[in-house]
């Protein structure tokens, strides 16, 4: 079993912060959700709740195998953290799991890590994507390393098999 981040806040696509969540406990694995204040109450783009249970602050990237930013217009919040930055930075570095769907390209963009990296995302941060220096096609899903990115909610079930194959990969299954 492996622990995975989840970093979060406020309107969060519905869809793509609880079919990861759900899919890795399924896979065995334990989901964790940091948000800036450890016990935040939230609720996603479609009025679904979810809370934190720890402040990006306490997050040991050692403790941790991956990490996932969901999609809607909680990237937008999320990116505006240091914390978060340095995490995702620290990941990239480490070469663990990292997913990113939808707008949650932002973050990377932020972080940035996509430099020369092969992506996607939903189209509507295309050229976001693009001037970060990226190498976008839209594609249900693309590996690059360690940085898997997918599209939006009907590209779920392809990008969460693919990050867990990448996941037991890093893990050594």
């Amino acid at each position: 079993m492996a622990k995975i981040l989840m970093v979060i806040d406020d309107l969060a696509e519905d869809l793509e912060l609880y079919y990861p969540y759900y899919r890795l406990m399924e896979d065995g694995h334990e989901v964790i959700m940091a948000a800036n204040k450890k016990g935040m109450d939230f609720k996603g783009k479609y009025g679904v709740p979810y809370s934190s249970t720890m402040s990006y602050d306490e997050v040991n990237i050692d403790e941790f195998s991956g990490l996932l930013i969901p999609g809607g217009w909680a990237p937008d919040k999320i990116r505006r953290y240091e914390a978060v930055l340095d995490i995702v930075r620290k990941f990239d570095e480490q070469k663990k799991p990292i997913g990113q769907i939808c707008h949650a390209g932002w973050v990377a963009i932020s972080a940035d890590i996509l430099r020369g990296r092969n992506v996607t995302s939903t189209p509507g941060i295309k050229d976001d994507m693009i001037n970060a220096g990226s190498n976008w096609s839209n594609m249900p899903v693309i590996v690059d390393e360690n940085l898997v990115s997918s599209r939006w909610p009907k590209d779920l079930p392809e990008y969460m098999k693919v990050y867990i194959e990448v996941l037991n990969k890093f893990l050594g299954k």
